[in-house]
């Protein structure tokens, strides 16, 4: 019973027996669209038949479980300890205090003075931290949190008094306005945590494609004259597209229908968004304008303006106001789908699926071993802690109680297993054009997520095929393969069983089909997770820079006399009020530094060979050639940081992009490619 792999669906997030506010939408089937998780066969609760209770641990399948070593890291504890023993009794403390932070100063303080901790989690800080930050027993919270957060639990000098204080994340040490600048705003959506929504502006003028007798006129604010206004050089916005210089983050189809109901959050509101940008002759790209909207209701008409750094004062600081809301439209749609989705979760299915149809002999399943280990139980972690209901992603992020439906919604409307390969994915965003002879061109040159993406997904793409072509001589024996064929077939059919009929999955009868779909997956668990996570605490551990929720509306939305008046007598203050409380900031901020760090076990792509690689000469000849250009790719990445023609990673007090830099040490270093999603 302990090695049972089976599929069920996401109903296991909330506890509507504890609380009937825990009561959450079950996701998988054609209400809410979902990857399948691993069954866990426990009962289900009084009040939903649907949902399962949350009653003793998660099953998680034996071989699927960490290590003693990766159990004992800090890494792994905090999820469901650490965090929880330190939140509430840090929370008297804050709400003694102002519910946002009175200036800037403040926020910096945070890493140079911190929060003292309370008397009762001091002492476990310092019985811990004297022992060395080892994890003690998670049984009590006293006697954890110096443990768990050994990084993050400092004792004051010359007392026995203990405070929880942030490491300096590398944007703030480095230049510590840099957030507050357009360059920076725009180069992060090539270089920064999440540089995958980007995409070629391809259709104007822009119209949403939401029912109108639902949202309101779909006419986008951005018009043709506000953008040519913005413009540096004398183009027009028809020009601009045939030369592909136009390019957007399109928020606003995706959240707008959420919009009422976030707001009914208190203190917390949301819009949808678009940002376009122009590519300048640098290279670099401008934001030219931001269109933050909200739909019409029964009571009131749609609403919708832009933005853009005006000449004066006024327009100046609704445009930052602006950008912070961009901001928080990204952080949000990062984590739950950048990440989680397309990650953790549309993963969990490819390793169920192996474990029921391959025999750990197989050619196949050896090859994606290392690329599954530990992330069912991630999962498992993630479930139980983190997009739970009232867990750390709602209480700390804007969706709220609508996160993991959003990721559905987002499941539902844009995932496809073909475009997870990262040259499609390059390809469909227009941010690439394949050429005549294969190879493909990049729309931005000095684009640092796909420069150094495409080395390591070429690396992978050789390895797989010097892999598959040992162990299949022709096309033939591929499509004669029975464990693969019913691999492959389960994970469409039961997997991703809400997308079962879709035309766009690749088949597995040829050498060529079954590389492809190898590559995808080995890039998925180990690129692509690697550029969307381990960058979290560098950008996001200055929570200005990558706002989780904002609570106040824009200052112009309604024109309140009063609101008008502290905008124009305190701008600062506005957007210190609209960022998240010191509380959500606290969270997050303790959550990012343990999710961007790597394990004292972690596995690195082409750092470690299977035995049974080894014991063949040809495939331990391939690893060690894959292993190489691994190597060589750290060097590459380092040449490419340096070269100051390139912007968009070298310049004054630019954080180097080396989140697919292959390898890394212990801990938070933002960088590093994991084989799998451990973390």
């Amino acid at each position: 019973f302990d090695r049972v792999y089976d599929y069920d669906v996401y109903n296991d997030l909330g506890d509507p027996d504890f609380k009937i506010e825990h009561l959450r939408p079950v996701l998988g089937g054609d209400e809410h669209p979902y990857p399948r998780r691993c069954r866990t066969g426990r009962p289900h609760t009084e009040i939903d038949p649907r949902t399962e209770k949350r009653r003793g641990p998660v099953y998680v399948p034996r071989d699927e479980q960490f290590s003693d070593v990766k159990g004992m890291t800090f890494s792994a504890t905090t999820l469901r300890s650490g965090l929880h023993a330190m939140l509430p009794a840090l929370e008297p403390l804050l709400a003694n205090q102002e519910l946002r932070f009175p200036h800037f100063p403040a926020i910096d303080g945070l890493y140079s003075v911190g929060i003292p901790l309370p008397a009762q989690l001091a002492a476990a800080g310092a019985a811990t931290a004297t022992a060395g930050g080892a994890a003690a027993s998670s049984s009590t919270s006293t006697n954890i949190v110096g443990g768990v957060i050994p990084r993050l639990v400092r004792m004051i000098e010359d007392t026995t008094d203990h405070v929880l204080r942030f490491d300096v994340p590398e944007m703030f040490e480095r230049d510590r306005f840099s957030w507050f600048r357009d360059e920076e705003f725009a180069r992060q959506v090539l270089a920064g945590v999440n540089p995958i929504c980007i995409q070629l502006l391809t259709e104007f003028p822009i119209v949403s494609k939401l029912d109108p007798e639902v949202y309101g006129p779909p006419e986008s604010a951005l018009t043709k004259e506000l953008l040519e206004s913005q413009i540096v050089e004398s183009v027009t916005v028809e020009e601009a597209m045939a030369q592909r210089r136009l390019f957007i983050l399109d928020y606003h189809d995706v959240f707008l229908p959420y919009v009422h109901r976030v707001r009914e959050r208190p203190e917390t509101t949301l819009y949808g968004s678009r940002t376009v940008f122009f590519l300048t002759g640098a290279g670099t790209l401008s934001p030219l304008a931001i269109e933050l909207a909200r739909p019409q209701s029964p009571t009131r008409p749609q609403w919708r303006r832009a933005f853009v750094h005006g000449p004066d004062a006024t327009a100046s600081w609704l445009w930052k106001l602006a950008k912070a809301h961009v901001l928080s439209h990204d952080t949000g749609y990062h984590q739950l789908v950048s990440h989680w989705l397309r990650t953790h979760c549309c993963v969990e299915p490819y390793i169920i699926a192996a474990n029921r149809q391959l025999s750990r002999m197989h050619p196949v399943h050896r090859l994606l071993h290392p690329h599954f280990r530990y992330t069912m139980e991630i999962n498992a972690l993630a479930r139980e802690s983190l997009i739970n209901a009232d867990g750390i992603i709602e209480e700390s992020f804007w969706p709220g109680r609508y996160a993991m439906e959003l990721s559905s919604v987002a499941y539902a409307a844009t995932w496809r297993f073909d475009a997870e390969a990262l040259p499609e994915d390059l390809v469909r965003r227009g941010l690439a054009v394949r050429q005549e002879d294969g190879e493909l061109e990049l729309t931005i040159k000095d684009y640092p997520y796909a420069n150094d993406g495409l080395l390591v997904w070429n690396s992978i793409k050789q390895w797989a095929s010097d892999y598959i072509d040992f162990y299949y001589k022709s096309d033939e024996e591929v499509a004669c393969d029975e464990e693969v064929r019913a691999w492959w077939e389960e994970v469409r059919t039961k997997g991703h069983a809400d997308k079962k009929d879709e035309p766009w999955w690749p088949a597995v009868d040829t050498r060529d089909g079954l590389i492809g779909v190898l590559t995808t997956i080995m890039w998925v668990t180990s690129g692509h997770h690697a550029a969307v996570n381990f960058g979290q605490y560098h950008y996001g551990g200055y929570f200005p820079n990558r706002p989780t929720v904002m609570r106040k509306k824009m200052p112009v939305e309604e024109n309140k006399e009063e609101e008008m008046k502290k905008f124009m007598e305190m701008p600062e203050h506005v957007l210190l009020d609209t960022m998240p409380s010191k509380m959500q900031a606290i969270t997050i901020m303790a959550t990012l530094d343990i999710l961007s760090s790597h394990s004292p076990d972690e596995e690195y792509m082409g750092e470690h060979a299977e035995p049974a690689w080894l014991a063949e000469p040809r495939v331990k000849a391939a690893f060690e050639r894959f292993a190489g250009r691994m190597k060589e790719i750290e060097g590459i990445v380092d040449e490419r940081n340096n070269d100051p023609e390139l912007r968009n990673r070298c310049g004054a007090g630019i954080v180097p992009y080396e989140l697919l830099k292959p390898f890394s040490t212990p801990g938070v270093t933002g960088r590093g490619i994991p084989n799998s999603i451990s973390i």
